[in-house]
């Protein structure tokens, strides 16, 4: 007879004592990853860690923070990062706008073409949306456009992408990038 226990990626593979006193205990292990989502699949806020990252252009440089391990797929003034799995992303437009941060949620609100589209609020420079995606099913967007000193222009967007389960997980990303951003001194943009 065989038992097999699992406990973090391991398993354990134990012969029945009756068979003979020559029979060993087998271990096989597999790697494992620190784990971001919980049974229900939603990004767990706590089981994040971050590292900062420089995008942007030499002239302009803009640093935030990042979830470890989710790569760059696209590098500039518009960076793109995923997590390894393509399941969650974080967005970054450092090229700034003449508009307001509320004006560009309202902008945003009305330009999304996506299946059972829902807006679910729109506060503060801030839109959460929902929407069906044909090839990955139900998802959840936040997009965050910061105001410049002004209030009447914005420098730079932040978007966040995942599951409607992963929404604090989102919301996780989405401050933590806010919370650290730094961007040049003296900048006044758009340029």
């Amino acid at each position: 007879m065989t038992v097999g226990v699992a406990v973090f990626g391991s398993v354990l593979a134990i012969n029945d004592a009756r068979s003979s006193d020559d029979d060993q205990a087998t271990v096989v292990t597999t790697p494992t990853t620190t784990p971001t989502s919980n049974a229900s699949g939603g990004l767990q806020a706590g089981a994040l860690q971050f590292v900062p990252q420089t995008f942007g252009s030499d002239r302009s440089p803009v640093s935030s923070d990042v979830p470890t391990g989710w790569t760059s797929t696209q590098l500039g003034t518009r960076p793109r990062f995923v997590d390894p799995t393509g399941v969650w992303q974080l967005r970054f437009d450092a090229r700034g706008s003449k508009q307001s941060p509320d004006e560009l949620v309202d902008a945003r609100a009305e330009s999304i073409d996506e299946q059972n589209l829902q807006v679910v609020s729109r506060d503060d420079g801030t839109l959460v949306y929902t929407y069906t995606d044909k090839t990955r099913g139900p998802r959840m967007g936040i997009s965050r456009w910061l105001p410049a000193e002004d209030g009447d222009r914005s420098v730079i967007e932040i978007t966040v992408g995942g599951r409607p389960q992963d929404e604090a997980g989102l919301r996780a990303v989405l401050d933590r990038a806010t919370n650290s951003l730094i961007l040049p001194e003296g900048d006044n943009r758009p340029n």
